[in-house]
């Protein structure tokens, strides 16, 4: 059995394959200052769930932006798995990559890019929705060309509310129209109709750097179904994006 792990700044995302299939994945929240120990105790239970025994698993891939982790991850899949794991870099990926310095692009952007390209086979902006969101841009020939980075809209949101001390904090739904009529409507809409606004924007500068090709644009990662309700060029959801790129990854380096 595959595990792959996708370590992210707010989330770690925990997936277990046979073969192709995914047969369970989990999120936690990110913890720098996690042990080895704690990273086994916490796996361990949560494959126990799934009566699925860690010397069952023949191999582990990670994707990982957050450096102090990577210690820790290496020590736990070597002392409690037994494995030495398959790390995310710009080698690691079947794919040629046209930033400046290809060290420099984040493991789950590659990820990203290897997952979708494969599915869609086609030129795409892929749009992850995480921490910070992400526009990662694929030609129809597969190369990772650039992308954008923005803020996301959980540290936009936490922006606000810690520097205007009598906005309340909200949730993240759209209210039922674009002119509030009152404090929490107008921040609901603010955020997320000025976020959906950011999106488009983008894509629509994208789209023209990219002419004449005609990019797919998809969207994964924790509010892309939110967002994409709003959105008016987001064509697809792919919320299981990261951990299937993690598998191909695995796939093609044997």
């Amino acid at each position: 059995m595959l595990l792959v792990i996708d370590v992210g700044n707010t989330q770690i995302v925990i997936g277990v394959f046979d073969g192709k299939q995914l047969l369970r994945d989990w999120r936690l929240h990110t913890n720098a200052a996690a042990t080895a120990d704690e990273l086994h105790l916490t796996v361990s239970q949560l494959l126990a769930q799934e009566t699925i025994e860690s010397r069952m698993i023949s191999r582990v891939v990670i994707s990982c932006v957050v450096p102090p982790l990577v210690n820790t991850l290496a020590s736990y899949c070597r002392r409690c798995l037994n494995l030495d794991p398959l790390w995310v870099t710009p080698d690691a990926v079947d794919i040629v990559i046209r930033y400046d310095n290809p060290a420099e692009v984040g493991a789950d952007r590659l990820v990203n890019a290897v997952a979708a390209y494969h599915k869609y086979r086609a030129s795409l902006i892929v749009i992850d929705f995480g921490t910070a969101t992400t526009f990662d841009l694929i030609s129809g020939e597969g190369e990772y060309i650039g992308g954008a980075i923005s803020p996301g809209i959980g540290i936009s949101a936490e922006a606000l509310f810690s520097r205007a001390s009598r906005l309340p904090r909200v949730e993240f739904q759209a209210p039922p129209e674009v002119i509030g009529r009152n404090t929490s409507e107008s921040m609901r809409s603010g955020l997320m109709y000025g976020y959906a606004e950011l999106v488009d924007g983008m894509v629509r500068r994208i789209r023209q750097q990219m002419a004449p090709e005609q990019p797919r644009i998809i969207a994964t990662g924790g509010m892309a179904a939110v967002i994409a309700i709003l959105s008016q060029t987001i064509e697809a959801v792919e919320a299981g994006l990261t951990l299937e790129g993690l598998r191909l990854i695995s796939e093609q380096t044997g």
